[in-house]
């Protein structure tokens, strides 16, 4: 995607030039939509096995298939497929193969629901900073969600991932921050957002959600200059004119 504003050059010279933001439970809610569809399908195996048997062993299966699915709602739905076959050995019936069909197909289409202040924060920042959405997941559900937003003319670039590493980042801010010293990753995920971001030397901003996936979390960082956590989105304006 083409940068919609031209940068002055003299920004080459400024501490930060570039603001990188993780999307999902960042921008909007996505996390509580996983967990009520975990729990519906909780209930559809009710007759086969305990409740949080079924969801270690779906989370098992995730693990497994992370590698080959990736992560979005595709990946979620093959897995509780998967987790259903497991814990009936192989005889679940073909209407509850179905209901988790249908409660995946759900997920793909439910509405978006922005983070509070998120849109006045863009606003403010978009003008002094290339801002870069930086997001993993299914390629048609998230530019869904970013359609469905709002918020995608405030965007300069967007990457749809398929993993957050320290080589995407450093790959990502030396294309759009001329090197990851110049930028800042905003995400609620210390693992995918902040420790890999901070790595390849640029700021991580870490904004804790209520929920997030269990896979997504590790230790905050230790002896980490430029680590900051902030208790919701709308303190990011005030913490980066901080920073300049």
């Amino acid at each position: 995607m083409a940068h919609r504003h031209q940068h002055d050059p003299t920004s080459m010279t400024r501490q930060l030039t570039t603001i990188g933001l993780d999307a999902d439970d960042t921008l909007w809610q996505n996390e509580q939509y996983y967990r009520l569809t975990e729990d519906h399908f909780r209930g559809l195996l009710a007759d086969y096995a305990d409740g949080d048997d079924v969801s270690s062993r779906l989370l098992d299966a995730e693990k497994r298939n992370l590698a080959h699915y990736g992560f979005g709602i595709k990946g979620f739905t093959l897995s509780m497929i998967e987790t259903a076959l497991e814990v009936t050995d192989g005889r679940a019936p073909g209407h509850v193969i179905g209901e988790i069909l249908s409660i995946g197909r759900d997920l793909l289409s439910h509405p978006v629901e922005t983070m509070p202040g998120v849109g006045d924060v863009l606003e403010a920042l978009a003008g002094d900073y290339a801002l870069v959405l930086i997001t993993k997941g299914d390629l048609f559900d998230q530019e869904r969600k970013l359609a469905q937003s709002g918020l995608g003319d405030y965007f300069d670039a967007v990457e749809i991932v398929s993993d957050k590493t320290a080589s995407t980042y450093r790959r990502l801010f030396s294309r759009h921050a001329e090197a990851p010293e110049r930028a800042m990753m905003v995400g609620n995920s210390l693992k995918s957002d902040v420790v890999p971001a901070l790595a390849v030397g640029a700021w991580g901003v870490f904004i804790p959600h209520a929920l997030t996936w269990i896979l997504e979390h590790v230790e905050k960082p230790k002896d980490a200059p430029r680590f900051r956590e902030l208790p919701e989105i709308g303190d990011l304006t005030d913490l980066i004119r901080s920073l300049e």
